[in-house]
């Protein structure tokens, strides 16, 4: 589950009015984002939603064409050095170099932040452990699977002890497992303090793993919130009572307003937000009624009802997100 954010916590990522076109093409159309330290933050999107880009500009690997951003508390603009240095990558394709081990890899990389020889072996052991990749640290990555290289991805990123990182949908091709091998990783890196902005298309990903979430459409932030907040703008909930006894089950759906029956099973379907406030207003009147419900379900609307409200509001449209089973296609507005 997400992790718990405290109230006001600083800004890891700001961004106001960011902007970026590929020709006549509107990738990003102003987004503003505040994302404090320590969270895991997921921007939602369609295909081509502009997600990459995002993290591009972010990343300083492209340059947005308006707008002000500040990572880890430097100017995206006047330090883009400094937002290098505290920040880690991980993109959708494997940055792991096949050809050569996984430690070599690692080698390659404290090379590459300057760390010197005995650090960088000592870092290397410590992040090859931590995810379990000891065992296969003199083989070539090749021979790695789908999931190990994406650890060793992630493994890679931290060799500069980045406090920001970007997770471009980091378990695309992987298998269940794996995907929930992931997920762990990534809670425990939000432990040790590390903010994580994560792209997906997997709602469920999204829902288990983030603090906040925005929902990327045409280039604007559709919607943003906790999982809960967002799935209760989307109608649908519902409370659902179910009843042994027939003749409370009449009395019930006699008495309550807008309900759905379904005489079959005994059961009423309450129109709900699913709020605590709701919730108490209906076992009150139950109670003063007398009438006793032996079961009592809440229904609230998931993250694919609140994707599709978003995003699939143009004719022959089709932004379905993915899920876990399906293979994702490469976003394609960034390239």
């Amino acid at each position: 589950m997400p992790t718990s954010v405290p109230h006001g916590s600083s800004a890891a990522v700001s961004a106001t009015g960011l902007r970026k076109s590929y020709g006549d093409k509107t990738v990003l159309d102003g987004i503003d984002l505040h994302i404090p330290a320590g969270s895991v933050f997921a921007l939602l999107g369609p295909n081509g939603a502009g997600k990459t880009t995002a993290v591009k500009i972010l990343s300083t690997l492209i340059s947005a064409d308006d707008g002000q951003a500040r990572v880890a508390g430097y100017d995206l603009a006047a330090d883009p050095q400094g937002v290098r240095a505290a920040i880690g990558v991980t993109g959708q394709f494997s940055a792991v170099d096949g050809l050569i081990t996984g430690e070599e890899n690692m080698l390659l990389m404290a090379d590459l932040h300057h760390l010197s020889k005995r650090e960088g072996r000592r870092v290397t052991a410590e992040l090859l452990e931590r995810f379990d990749l000891t065992e296969a640290a003199k083989k070539p990555a090749s021979t790695y699977s789908g999931g190990m290289k994406r650890r060793l991805d992630i493994a890679m990123t931290l060799v500069g002890d980045p406090r920001v990182i970007f997770l471009d949908e980091p378990t695309t091709g992987l298998d269940p497992r794996s995907r929930h091998n992931m997920w762990q990783i990534i809670r425990e890196l939000v432990t040790g303090g590390v903010t994580v902005f994560l792209t997906t298309q997997y709602l469920e990903e999204a829902d288990e793993l983030a603090d906040r979430i925005a929902v990327l459409h045409d280039g604007v932030i559709a919607a943003e919130g906790t999982a809960d907040a967002l799935k209760r703008i989307v109608p649908g909930g519902h409370v659902r009572l179910r009843f042994d006894d027939p003749a409370a089950y009449r009395s019930a759906a006699e008495a309550l307003r807008e309900v759905t029956r379904d005489d079959e099973s005994l059961a009423l379907h309450i129109p709900s937000d699913g709020s605590q406030r709701e919730l108490r207003s209906l076992l009150d009147w139950l109670d003063a009624a007398g009438v006793e419900a032996d079961e009592l379900t809440v229904h609230t609307p998931d993250l694919d009802d609140v994707f599709f409200a978003l995003t699939a509001d143009r004719p022959g449209q089709t932004n379905q997100p993915n899920r876990p089973n399906r293979p994702d296609q490469p976003e394609e507005a960034a390239r």
